[in-house]
């Protein structure tokens, strides 16, 4: 007979309060994914220099239009609160003050992949698409790609393309093209 190991699901307000208590520190490298804490990657060296690369192109390109928010958490659920390396999000004088930006609130998400690339793909896309995130990057530093989904389902998106070169651009800022090679270095 196999035993099934319970598991307990946390909620964001559990999450939180596990911070206030002491059992998690405010620098502690965790996540809420689903209900389930977890472990953070450390980040590579490669992985810092493309996530200051993103945020140094996005402010500059976007100024006021938008705040670009690195590797703070962004509320997806009751049940998951991960940390993107970069978000693009829609103004707010109180700079989410009041509360960590909610699905509504960003207008991208971007992961940076060195050693997480097949757990982004089978966790945090799905993750991404369920909750309607509608546009997401993930770029994979080791192959040197910018992989952009859009147009979100149920755990998953349409529109998937692939670039190692060329030009991109932002879906809720179609007038600011981006070179790949500005991403990637």
């Amino acid at each position: 007979m196999v035993t099934q190991l319970l598991k307990r699901q946390f909620t964001t307000q559990d999450y939180h309060q596990m911070v206030v208590a002491g059992i998690l520190s405010d620098d502690e490298r965790v996540e809420l994914i689903q209900g389930e804490i977890v472990k953070m990657s450390p980040v590579g060296i490669r992985h810092a220099s493309c996530v200051k690369r993103l945020n140094r192109l996005f402010s500059q390109v976007l100024g006021d239009r938008a705040i670009v928010a690195v590797q703070d958490p962004v509320e997806l659920s009751n049940l998951s609160e991960p940390q993107p390396d970069v978000a693009l999000l829609k103004p707010r004088d109180d700079f989410y003050a009041a509360g960590h930006p909610q699905p509504q609130d960003i207008l991208l998400l971007v992961e940076v992949a060195d050693t997480t690339i097949e757990s982004d793909l089978a966790v945090k896309i799905p993750l991404y698409a369920s909750s309607g995130i509608i546009e997401v990057w993930l770029v994979d530093v080791n192959e040197q790609v910018v992989e952009i989904f859009r147009e979100p389902t149920d755990n998953s998106y349409q529109n998937i393309q692939k670039f190692q070169q060329g030009e991109i651009f932002v879906q809720a800022f179609a007038d600011v093209i981006i070179a790949v090679e500005q991403i990637l270095g």
